[in-house]
């Protein structure tokens, strides 16, 4: 397995909406959404846009998105859906609830990186530690309770002293933040997930 390579802003365009793959660029005009509008990529880009989606197309697409939203393969959200499918509640909202506590997310969400990527390899190169221990796995699920700090090294990176200089915005429910520490306050909920996801497809998709 190999992870995508090419442009990022490609696959926004392929699922039709704003995946936030990258920062910055990805809120202002430069945007290629923002210029050409939600048309899929390519040379019969415009054409392939007014087609008619089955039922199973949909399912896929939407399944495809959840994937590059969180930057994870095949397998790794296949497992997960095993895992949400054995528990009580709504499987989609469980299903979501996984992903969204992956160290990788919790890291973006908390503002210490600019997006999943870089989150990802700030924590491979051995930056984030939790509950004072070094992490270097992007997919290890975070609790409740649990605090979240960047190495002294990470602090001088460029990139990271940028992120922690801006101004911080309203961070989910379950996520708390002082200056560069985050702590894991809770279980996300539902108004947390991201809202372009239909998690019903996804569901319909994997129980086919």
């Amino acid at each position: 397995m190999s992870r995508y390579l090419e442009p990022k802003c490609r696959l926004c365009r392929r699922e039709g909406t704003k995946l936030f793959l990258k920062s910055g660029r990805c809120s202002t005009s430069k945007c290629p959404i923002e210029k050409k509008g939600a048309v899929p990529p390519g040379q019969h880009g415009a054409r392939r846009g007014f087609r008619r989606t089955s039922e199973f197309g949909l399912q896929l697409r939407e399944k495809q998105k959840l994937k590059r939203i969180y930057n994870i393969f095949e397998k790794q959200l296949k497992n997960l859906f095993k895992i949400a499918r054995k528990e009580k509640s709504a499987t989609g909202e469980v299903l979501l609830r996984l992903l969204e506590h992956r160290l990788d997310n919790a890291v973006y969400r908390l503002q210490l990186a600019s997006s999943r990527s870089v989150a990802r390899q700030i924590i491979s190169h051995g930056h984030i530690l939790v509950n004072n221990r070094r992490v270097k796995s992007a997919s290890y699920r975070v609790k409740p309770g649990e605090v979240i700090t960047l190495s002294n090294k990470a602090m001088k990176i460029p990139e990271v002293k940028r992120i922690l200089d801006q101004k911080e915005t309203q961070l989910p429910s379950w996520l708390e933040r002082k200056a560069a520490v985050g702590k894991i306050a809770g279980f996300a909920q539902r108004q947390d997930f991201p809202q372009e996801i239909n998690d019903k497809l996804i569901i319909e998709y994997y129980s086919r």
